[in-house]
């Protein structure tokens, strides 16, 4: 709407960094490397929530069922529903856990968790694909890592992705920010969908789990070297966490030192004026 007439100038001036051009300069072009250190933890989390393979998985269920030898549609169904149940139930029991826990050990857990099942998964698909007849054990490891696969994803890389990166970047730089990692999400969510199949006839069923699962081992790396704890942290301090990239455990401890300083003090002041 119109301003009013009696507003002075300076308070309706629109600064040039609420101004599109500047956040995507700040963004890109110039970061600090406070800003920088955001981005690629931001577009990295974004990229191996897809790139870990949970679409596969979820829109090849029956597929990887029919390869782990469930022949019948109704087993099929209720196995691939059994599969949709269980991200559901996961997805609730990450938000109960998400403030208790914290962000850091929640994703590394969850990470940790997906790699061992898609191994489970990729070796139970191996052994049934060179097995003459039908092996119970292979069958039932095939399902189970399927299902854990989806509680581990949907328990902590599924909400962290959106939690964590919203959570780091500056106000003015977020919504340009988030868009960059949405975008990344969506860009690998189709190429991980759309070659899954190539990839089978590649390099078998079995090894394109491998592959998922050495992303996945990769991504564990990336998180735990790069990724501080957010949680209970104001914007500010966000600000100075990161920038330090891989050496952001001392930029931690300086910053709890400092807190703990300025608290020590505000007692002082407390004391003496009660005194």
């Amino acid at each position: 709407g119109r301003n009013p007439e009696h507003c002075d100038e300076d308070v309706v001036a629109v600064s040039k960094k609420s101004q599109g051009g500047g956040v995507w300069r700040d963004l890109l072009l110039h970061p600090t490397p406070a800003v920088r250190h955001i981005l690629i933890c931001a577009v990295g989390i974004h990229f191996f929530q897809q790139a870990s393979g949970i679409d596969s998985v979820v829109l090849y269920s029956p597929e990887i069922f029919e390869k782990a030898g469930i022949a019948k549609t109704t087993d099929k169904l209720l196995a691939t529903m059994a599969v949709g149940f269980t991200k559901t139930l996961f997805i609730l029991v990450a938000t109960f856990l998400l403030d208790k826990i914290g962000r850091r050990p929640l994703l590394l857990s969850s990470v940790a968790g997906m790699i061992v099942s898609l191994l489970g998964l990729a070796i139970g698909l191996t052994v049934i694909e060179h097995a003459e007849h039908k092996l119970i054990w292979a069958i039932a490891l095939c399902i189970g890592s399927t299902l854990s696969y989806v509680s581990f994803f949907s328990i902590g890389m599924g909400p962290i992705t959106w939690v964590y990166s919203s959570e780091i970047f500056p106000l003015r730089l977020r919504a340009q920010g988030c868009a960059m990692g949405v975008a990344l999400n969506r860009v690998t969510s189709g190429v991980i969908s759309m070659t899954f199949l190539s990839l089978n006839r590649a390099i078998t069923i079995g090894g394109a789990f491998f592959l998922y699962a050495g992303v996945a081992a990769i991504a564990l790396v990336f998180f735990y070297t790069l990724y501080p704890e957010t949680q209970g942290k104001t914007l500010e301090e966000m600000e100075s966490l990161f920038g330090t990239f891989s050496k952001w455990r001392s930029t931690l401890r300086t910053l709890n030192e400092k807190k703990s300083e300025k608290n020590g003090q505000i007692q002082l002041e407390g004391a003496r004026v009660a005194s």
